[in-house]
C-alpha cells in the first residue's frame, strides 16, 4: 500500500489540529512532524533521530522566519523534499518566489481538506496541484496581453490625439482641422472617457508608449 509521511508546518492551531485529524484519518498516511514555525521544524530535523518525510504542508506567514524564507534551509535538510505552499497568501509576487524556491504546488487555505489531500497523493506521485484561483493567475501570468494599440477612438479623435502630440493648443487643433473648437473640446472629453485618462498629458503619453 502506498504510505505517505507527512509533515505540517502551521502556527494557527485550530487549522493545524483539523489538518493532522483528517490526513491521519486516511490509512496511507502518517503524520511524521508537526511544527508552528520554520524554526521548530528545522530543530527536530536536527535531532538524533530526524523525521522521515515525504511530503511537507507550510504556511507562508509564519512566525520568525516565513514559510518562503524557509524554503531553502528545509531544501538543505531535505532535498527531495515535495512542498506543498498551504497559506491565505494568493498574491503572484508570493506564488512565484515560492515555486521558485522550490514549492511544487500552491493551495489556498480555503481550499477543502478532501482537496489538500488529493494535492498531497498528487505531489507524492511526482504531478503538481494548485488551486484553481491560484492556476489561473500563474497562466494569466503567461497569456498574450492584449494589444493596446486597439482602441475605440475614431479617425477623427486620432488627429486630435496627434495634434496634442505635435504641440498644438485646441484653438490650433480646430484651425488645422476646420472644426470648431467647441467640436475640438467635446472630442477631448471622449477621448478622455475611451482612454480612461484625466489630461492631456496623460492622452501624449499613451500615444508616445504606443498604447494608443
Amino acid at each position: 500500500m502506498e504510505e505517505i509521511k507527512l509533515a505540517i508546518i502551521e502556527d494557527d492551531k485550530i487549522i493545524s489540529e483539523s489538518v493532522v485529524a483528517y490526513m491521519q484519518a486516511h490509512p496511507a498516511i502518517s503524520i511524521s512532524c508537526v511544527a508552528n514555525s520554520v524554526e521548530g521544524f528545522l530543530e527536530k530535523a536536527s535531532s538524533p533521530v530526524s523525521p522521515k518525510i515525504d511530503v511537507l504542508l507550510l504556511d507562508i506567514g509564519l512566525p520568525g522566519m516565513t514559510g518562503i524564507q524557509g524554503l531553502y534551509p528545509i531544501r538543505q535538510k531535505y532535498s527531495e523534499l515535495d512542498i506543498i505552499m498551504l497559506t491565505t497568501f494568493e498574491e503572484d509576487d508570493k506564488i512565484f518566489d515560492a515555486l521558485c524556491a522550490g514549492a511544487c504546488s500552491y493551495i489556498s487555505k480555503r481550499t477543502p481538506l478532501a482537496k489538500i489531500r488529493e494535492a498531497i497523493f498528487t505531489v507524492h506521485r511526482g504531478g503538481s496541484y494548485m488551486s484553481p484561483s491560484i492556476a489561473r493567475k500563474i497562466a494569466e501570468r503567461f497569456m498574450p496581453k492584449p494589444n493596446k494599440k486597439e482602441t475605440n477612438l475614431s479617425e477623427r479623435q486620432m488627429q486630435i490625439v496627434q495634434a496634442l502630440v505635435d504641440g498644438l493648443s485646441y484653438k490650433m487643433t480646430a484651425d488645422k482641422l476646420g472644426i470648431s473648437l467647441d467640436t475640438v473640446r467635446d472630442h477631448i472629453k471622449r477621448i478622455y472617457r475611451t482612454l480612461e485618462v484625466n489630461s492631456k498629458a496623460e492622452v501624449i503619453k499613451k500615444a508616445l508608449n504606443g498604447d494608443i
